[in-house]
């Protein structure tokens, strides 16, 4: 196999369905992998004649290198042959490939490209009784809510002059041969590119290959955006049958691409429709405007890029940039809980290891670990990712940018020889390491085995270490991040290092991360998970655990904790089994009814994991209106971030406000009072979040009224 510039497939060859043996998928799955994402598994336009096999042949001018673009689509319903062994077979060899997967264990996601097409669009394997995309349109009109495309009325399209000599002179020959000459691209009325470019001259910049598609919004109408959605447009309904194919193909998850350029109504209508048959189906979207997250998840998407929030910071501290930003990061969209993706490569952005990034594979491993290990979130490797691709190859189309090409046939170093027979075995080099030099692979290998198999990772609780340790003189809070995780009696304590020096590090547990989860001071025997170290360590409320952190590494200790002893941990009895966001969102709601209608704090509630409910005396039977205000209130002070605190008092000298006569006789004679801001003030002794946006969001459930008793019942849940 070559690597040839501009090399067309019978030079530089293609990697196939079939490659994906039971060998290489068994390698796959023993990183710690539980899905695979196939990109350009839909057939896309190419330069690569295959008419021989009944398949069209596609204009270069309207195709971006030989390969052409995977989001290029030029067939919805077909396997792309580029990846067929038996082109005439394509269709069975990607069963068979998800067949392997699912007996492997593995399961298999594909792309679904919504918002555009190829400029030459034809599905030849659309089933029975199915119109295509644009048969029926009326191209005499811009826009019209039953078109499945946009026009440029009266305007040819002219397409920006990048046909490459190469391609003109393949095309130019090709042409010979059947006696015809290359004729320019003709397209009349033009269509809208895909980027929503929506007159007839897209740029070389522009995604002039594709056209858009119309989902019933009508961008160039007088008053703006205007939309059609009632009766359900007609593409809709085609974008369904589309999913719905594949569904039935086995697939377990979409990929979507550039989602956010599709209404979210579409959304809301398609994904319930296409999860009937299959409620875990999973829906990715690729939405980059943070201001949308919350609209996507809730129209059902299972997980949405995390990029220009969690990438954007991630790449930031990798270069050289402040880790405390993290922290901020996480916390503005906490309260999605763990719907975002969080990753550090994909075909559109550029290899840790390129010179365009970070420069040195190494030195993208703190950020790797952090981004798997901080949260709940699922982590999406690239593949060649663990390798420590470069990306620097000169391909053709893409050139040198420091990615890895989705437009040329090629094959990246990383996944090529060596590198080849590493993915497919899960076997080392020879070279001996020492248990502090491993190799990258066998560090990410170790790093998603963890995230999958310790319950600290999957299920536990995470707590954040910046704060405390801002400036204690023994932590560099701009170079370092550092945090825990902890289930039952296991907790986790990473420390990334950023940075290109050594650290001896002091890492303060404080006495919040102790009453928050709920662990007893103690000496405790710790392991370093990566390289099997064990040290003794003393476990205790506001002093620090001393390690050394090397350049560009990680340490992730595993302590083993005794079992709490409840005088170690609360000051009376308690006998709730408290979801901390829904404990603290107890608290804002009394403050909140207590503020609105002058009543006192809830006299009977009921605090639940999946629901609770909360029962206030009022004066009146709160309006629809007044409802709706609680819980527009309630999300606000949620929004707001605002710092959950707490200190000791002796019973005889309580706060202002705060009512002795609710306190049990059983009280002991210190108080623990816990604060919300500014906001409530109240003696408590449950679990609780550090802050408001940790609590996710207030949904009413209902309400209740007894007009006797003049009792106002509030039923709610928190959705994370």
């Amino acid at each position: 196999m070559t690597r040839k510039e501009w090399g067309s497939i019978r030079e530089n060859g293609c990697g196939k369905l079939n490659d994906f043996t039971p060998r290489v998928l068994k390698g796959i799955k023993e990183k710690g992998v539980s899905h695979v994402w196939f990109t350009g598994v839909i057939r896309h336009a190419t330069t690569t004649d295959y008419s021989h096999y009944g398949i069209p042949r596609n204009h270069p001018e309207v195709i971006k290198g030989r390969a052409g673009s995977p989001y290029a689509i030029v067939d919805y319903y077909d396997i792309d042959p580029d990846l067929a062994v038996d082109v005439s077979k394509r269709m069975a060899e990607f069963e068979a490939l998800v067949q392997r997967c699912h007996k492997t264990g593995l399961k298999v996601i594909i792309d679904f490209v919504p918002n555009h097409v190829a400029r030459e669009y034809h599905s030849i394997m659309r089933p029975p009784g199915v119109r295509d995309l644009g048969e029926d349109d009326d191209n005499s009109k811009g826009f019209s809510k039953d078109n499945n495309f946009y026009y440029c009325v009266g305007e040819e399209l002219h397409v920006p002059n990048t046909l490459n000599k190469i391609l003109e002179k393949d095309a130019e020959e090709s042409s010979a041969s059947t006696k015809q000459p290359l004729m320019p691209y003709y397209e009349f009325p033009a269509k809208a590119t895909g980027n929503d470019r929506f007159d007839s001259w897209p740029g070389v910049n522009d995604w002039y290959e594709t056209v858009k598609l119309n989902y019933g919004v009508d961008y160039c109408d007088a008053g703006g955006r205007s939309t059609h959605f009632h009766p359900i447009p007609d593409t809709w309904k085609k974008m369904l049958d589309i999913l719905l194919f594949w569904q039935s193909k086995g697939v377990d998850g979409f990929r979507c691409d550039m989602a956010e350029m599709v209404p979210v109504e579409f959304w809301n209508w398609v994904i319930p429709r296409v999860r009937e048959k299959n409620k875990n189906l999973l829906f990715i979207g690729e939405v980059y405007n943070p201001g949308l997250y919350d609209a996507f998840v809730k129209s059902g998407f299972s997980y949405l890029y995390d990029k220009v929030g969690m990438y954007d910071t991630m790449r930031n501290a990798i270069c050289g940039g402040d880790t405390a930003e993290i922290t901020r990061r996480w916390q503005e969209t906490d309260y999605l809980g763990n719907h975002l993706l969080y990753f550090l490569e994909n075909h559109d952005e550029q290899r840790i290891a390129s010179d365009f990034f970070a420069g040195e594979a190494r030195k993208g491993l703190p950020g790797f670990v952090v981004s798997v290990m901080m949260q709940k979130n699922p982590f999406m490797l690239y593949a060649g990712q663990e390798y420590g691709e470069r990306g620097m190859d000169k391909e053709g189309f893409s050139g040198i940018d420091g990615r890895t090409t989705i437009f040329d046939y090629w094959a990246i170093s990383s996944l090529n020889g060596e590198g080849k027979e590493l993915a497919a075995t899960h076997t080392l080099p020879k070279k001996h390491w020492t248990n502090r030099s491993w190799t990258l692979n066998q560090v990410y290998t170790r790093v998603l085995k963890l995230a999958r198999t310790e319950k600290c990772v999957s299920d536990g609780e995470f707590f954040d270490l910046m704060y405390v340790n801002n400036n204690t003189g023994r932590f560099d809070p701009h170079h370092e991040y550092a945090f825990l995780r902890k289930f039952n009696e296991e907790l986790l304590l990473v420390v990334a290092n950023f940075s290109g020096e050594m650290h001896n590090d002091a890492v303060v547990i404080p006495g919040h991360a102790f009453e928050y989860l709920g662990i007893m001071e103690q000496t405790v025997d710790a392991v370093e998970l990566l390289t099997g170290e064990w040290m003794t360590v003393k476990l205790k409320a506001d002093e620090p655990v001393e390690m050394t952190v090397e350049p560009y590494n990680v340490k992730i200790f595993k302590f083993e904790l005794k079992e709490m002893e409840e005088d170690k941990i609360v000051l009376n009895e308690h006998h709730k089994d408290e979801f901390p966001p829904a404990h603290t969102a107890e608290h804002l709601l009394n403050q909140t009814m207590v503020r609105m209608f002058g009543c006192e704090r809830s006299h009977n509630a009921h605090i639940e994991r999946k629901k609770s409910k909360m029962s206030f005396v009022v004066d009146h039977k709160p309006s629809r209106q007044e409802e709706k205000e609680i819980e527009k209130r309630m999300n606000e002070l949620i929004a707001a971030d605002l710092p959950v605190t707490f200190d000791f008092v002796d019973r005889d000298h309580l706060p202002e406000g705060i009512d002795a006569s609710r306190l049990p006789d059983d009280v002991s004679d210190t108080i623990r009072i816990v604060r919300i801001g500014d906001y409530d003030v109240c003696p408590c002794i449950g679990r609780h979040v550090r802050s408001t946006s940790q609590i996710g969001r207030f949904e009413m459930l209902g309400t209740n009224w007894d007009e006797i008793t003049k009792t106002f019942r509030v039923r709610f849940k928190i959705v994370q």
